[in-house]
């Protein structure tokens, strides 16, 4: 079958677009997996270690962008489960823009997610080498060091099977979960109780006298947007591994309404609590806000698990970031516009060529915290950004065009449904343009990136000129 849906009548189930990709996965991932990696996707690096930074910034207006932004990306995850559900595929977004948008679609989708993930690679190993530079033991060893055994172990992991990245994934998750559940019990008791704080008492008072919601105008919230949806970067996650769980239709549904609760429990609700329990002046970039807050409580030895779980929470995304651009660029590998190595698989039916395609660029990354340790995060957390904002414009964009052809008879859109479409499509693609616009308007790093995107549509229009003859060669020989 060609790359576009037939445009005679609607396509019944069984003639629908089959995509080279999704064959040869086990089905191996479990409803308590896809769960588990639902809620990892929601909860990870940006929170643990990005919000301290974002905190001393913006003050407690973080809650609101956090809000705004985790609404945001509901309306991405949802749009992809009904795609999901509509067929599901291990190459996700890339695989509907191929249906929808054609193989230049797949192609562009595909490498703006490996810009997204190699440069968040980057970003969680360089997190897990500062995190691990808060104990007296690793303070002497350098960044690049620690970061370079962060890499090595979670890359041996998801090379042996699914199975190990999905158990990894799911004791990971339950590791995340249980600790701001744990820290979020502890902050309303100190909050309920009044009890002291390196001298602070918490409570509302704790906002009001330090500047109130914006003690720093409204700007500096705005400002921080790019760095809040970089949080939400690994919503998509369970989009992706839907291909490789039995029965897609019963466990994603569930899976994604969740995303929407926990993202306003943990997300919001924490920070909320953070900016009670201490001044926003008292959290920084170099340490985790969560961290902070153990370690002025004076508790013998909380601070130190508390950095332990954001630890985790780095190793997590690493792992989650190895796993679904292995499957993307296997996806992009079979037809043409990925190198073909990159499409291999092992024994365990892992597409070891592309995580380690990925892992090569957290080598990278290596030298970069080498060079430099101190903006190693800072830069490629801005990169990465640039990668999110379009794979999330892909995602909706593609979600348009499905829309678009259900209303003209051509596909049937499953009861699992993004409401309001097509205006949530729209104005979540308005809401990406005003981050990259927020970007620029922040100087800087910001801008800097923003700059860098002309270089990176250049490339990606040099790349497909590279393989578009490859691409037209498998598509001629699977029509």
């Amino acid at each position: 079958m060609s790359d576009r849906t037939l445009t005679e009548a609607p396509a019944p189930a069984s003639s629908r677009h089959v995509d080279a990709g999704d064959e040869g996965y086990s089905k191996d991932l479990k409803s308590r997996h896809i769960n588990m990696i639902a809620i990892g996707g929601a909860i990870g690096t940006g929170l643990f270690l990005g919000a301290g930074g974002r905190l001393a910034g913006a003050g407690p207006s973080l809650a609101i962008a956090y809000a705004v932004c985790g609404v945001f990306a509901f309306f991405v995850v949802r749009a992809l489960g009904e795609l999901v559900l509509y067929r599901p595929s291990s190459g996700a977004f890339v695989s509907y823009a191929r249906e929808f948008m054609g193989e230049k679609g797949a192609y562009t989708a595909g490498w703006l997610y490996f810009l997204n993930w190699s440069t968040t690679t980057v970003a969680d190993i360089t997190a897990a080498a500062m995190f691990a530079h808060y104990w007296s033991a690793f303070t002497d060893v350098p960044q690049w060091v620690l970061a370079f055994i962060a890499l090595a172990i979670v890359l041996t992991a998801n090379l042996i099977s699914v199975k190990y990245f999905g158990e990894m994934e799911f004791w990971f998750s339950i590791v995340k979960v249980s600790a701001l559940v744990i820290f979020m019990v502890v902050a309303i008791y100190l909050v309920a109780t009044s009890h002291p704080i390196d001298g602070h008492t918490p409570g509302l008072a704790t906002i009001t006298d330090n500047g109130g919601l914006f003690p720093s105008g409204v700007i500096p919230m705005l400002m921080v947007v790019q760095g809040v949806v970089f949080a939400y970067a690994s919503v998509e996650l369970c989009g992706v591994a839907a291909g490789e769980t039995e029965n897609p239709e019963k466990i994603m549904p569930k899976a994604i309404n969740s995303i929407m609760w926990r993202v306003g429990v943990f997300y919001v609700g924490s920070v909320v609590l953070l900016a009670l329990l201490l001044p926003y002046t008292a959290y920084s970039a170099d340490q985790s806000p969560f961290v902070t807050v153990f370690d002025k409580l004076g508790i013998p030895g909380t601070a130190g698990i508390m950095n332990l779980v954001v630890l985790t929470a780095a190793l997590s995304s690493l792992n989650s970031g190895l796993y679904s651009t292995g499957r993307i660029l296997r996806s992009m590998a079979l037809s043409g516009s990925a190198p073909k190595f990159t499409g291999v698989m092992n024994k365990g039916k892992v597409p070891y060529g592309g995580v380690l395609f990925t892992a090569a660029f957290g080598v990278a990354g290596v030298g970069l915290n080498y060079w430099m340790p101190g903006e190693a995060f800072e830069i490629v957390l801005n990169l990465a950004s640039v990668g999110i904002l379009g794979t999330w414009g892909m995602v909706m964009l593609c979600s348009l065009f499905f829309w678009h052809r259900s209303k003209n008879g051509l596909v049937e859109r499953p009861s699992y449904r993004l409401p309001w479409a097509p205006y949530t499509q729209i104005v979540t693609l308005v809401f990406l343009a005003t981050v990259l616009v927020l970007m620029w308007s922040d100087g800087g790093v910001g801008r800097t990136t923003v700059m860098l995107v002309p270089v990176i549509a250049a490339a990606l229009v040099g790349g497909w000129f590279l393989v578009r003859g490859r691409v037209a060669t498998l598509s001629a020989s699977r029509d």
